[in-house]
């Protein structure tokens, strides 16, 4: 195809996904009193099955410290649109989230034609795993991260004498960049892992790097976690068991590269 025809190729390809988006959107739309009293304000809510959670960890271990409190935190809207417009943001961002694995699907095809045989041999289920760590850092997000950034930050006061007040629009943004941050970061293992296949990368180059992994993955947790120590630790140290995974992984995948090539030379 000529420039135009992928253009116009891509133009469906969007359109197809956004229609995906817009499905999911109007679907979370019909329930969103519930969604965002249940879903979006849970870890505001000190019954929030993540609490309970924490608690049964505390008792565990005999750390009473991981049992978190009430969360002291009120909530205001200060627009006339406020609660309106909230209502059609939580609909577009769980409407993304819900068809996120179509979109990804449509993304494949549209990149699919322009590979070899065998790099497409290479990427063989990409959208099932893809898919698999984009839900697997929401979740972790929405049950670990969220919660803790949550009660610490609705639980701090510089004095008894300020509420803790906040704007929907804030407590919406903070939610929403967590999720899609550490959905999106998720993914890193099967980015590495198929610049590893292509020779971009390799173990070795992984391994002896690790040190400057370390500082970047840590880095890269504080800036998409909220500004406290706890907070950065819990998403830095999934981070870099995924890096040390994909290592592994990396190395499998040059055995298995290696044993082909061989087998190619005694043919």
């Amino acid at each position: 195809m000529n420039f135009l025809d992928h253009v116009e190729d891509l133009r469906w390809h969007i359109i197809r996904s956004a229609i995906a988006i817009l499905v999911g959107a109007i679907a979370v739309f019909c329930k969103v009193e519930w969604i965002f009293d249940r879903i979006i304000m849970g870890p505001a809510h000190a019954d929030f099955v993540s609490y309970k959670w924490f608690c049964a960890l505390g008792r565990l271990v005999h750390y009473d410290a991981f049992c978190l409190g009430q969360v002291n935190m009120k909530f205001q809207n200060t627009a006339v649109t406020g609660q309106f417009m909230m209502s059609l943001s939580i609909s577009l961002l769980l409407g993304f989230i819900l068809a996120f694995p179509f979109v990804l699907w449509e993304l494949w095809k549209f990149i699919k034609p322009a590979l070899k045989p065998s790099e497409v041999k290479m990427a063989k289920g990409i959208v099932f795993w893809c898919s698999l760590l984009f839900f697997t850092g929401v979740f972790f997000s929405y049950f670990i991260v969220a919660p803790y950034a949550i009660n610490f930050f609705g639980n701090y006061q510089l004095s008894p004498s300020v509420q803790n007040i906040v704007t929907l629009d804030n407590y919406f943004d903070m939610i929403s960049t967590l999720v899609l941050a550490l959905g999106v970061v998720f993914e890193m293992p099967i980015l590495v892992l198929f610049l590893t296949r292509i020779g971009i990368f390799t173990p070795q180059m992984l391994r002896k790097n690790r040190r400057y992994a370390f500082i970047i993955l840590f880095i890269l947790s504080e800036i998409i976690t909220p500004p406290d120590l706890f907070s950065c630790l819990l998403v830095f140290i999934p981070l870099y068991i995924l890096y040390e995974i994909t290592i592994v992984l990396g190395t499998r995948t040059l055995k298995a590269k290696q044993k082909r090539e061989a087998q190619k030379d005694i043919e």
